[in-house]
């Protein structure tokens, strides 16, 4: 697997060793946007929402792996909670938020897993101190290999948005393929993104 993919680019899961990866996490990192004022500095907590996005055969969302839902029906998707403030004293080098996927464990009637990234209370992008998103094999403790990263931070694209499409899982003969998509949206919730995605990536 190729590390730092393009924007748009395709890959299948198969490991260099020829097994295929059954388990993926997404990492989103970012720090509070620091405002200097009359009496010196202070932080402002910026709440980033990472969530997934199951599509059936038809295209239709049927679940969807956010804040206020932390677990698909079956468990294959979790989500490690909301972070409200992001890291209000420098980048601690964690994610703030983590997505982890088994694809062995999905409903056989699945067939695109969509990751997306929203600001929740709209703040820029292009503001917000060293938001990045990874995307690797391994568990939210352990990062093994990664195989996409977005530097949002330092980015223009992603200035001026609140809303991204990370990238999208998807089944072709029964084998799980990701398209590294990367791109800003013009939406400000996340129902909109769902139906960006549905409309443009599917």
């Amino acid at each position: 697997m190729a590390i730092n993919l393009q924007k748009g680019q395709r890959i299948n899961l198969t490991k260099e060793n020829g097994t295929t990866l059954t388990q993926a996490c997404v990492g989103i990192n970012w720090g509070a946007i620091e405002k200097k004022g009359l009496f010196g500095t202070k932080k402002e907590a910026v709440d980033l929402d990472g969530s997934c996005i199951l599509y059936d055969t038809n295209k239709n969302a049927t679940e969807v792996i956010y804040f206020g839902n932390l677990k698909s029906r079956n468990g294959s998707v979790k989500h490690s909670g909301d972070d409200l403030t992001g890291d209000v004293n420098g980048d601690d080098g964690l994610d703030n938020e983590v997505i982890t996927i088994d694809f062995s464990q999905l409903d056989s009637n699945v067939e695109h897993v969509a990751l997306v990234l929203n600001s929740y209370k709209g703040q820029d992008f292009g503001t917000i101190p060293f938001a990045s998103i990874r995307i690797y094999e391994g568990t939210p403790t352990n990062v093994r290999e990664v195989f996409a990263k977005y530097d949002i931070a330092n980015d223009a694209s992603f200035s001026g948005h609140v809303a991204m499409v990370m990238g999208v899982f998807y089944k072709r003969n029964n084998e799980w393929k990701f398209n590294a998509i990367g791109d800003p949206t013009s939406d400000k919730k996340l129902e909109q993104t769902i139906q960006t995605v549905q409309q443009k990536y599917l």
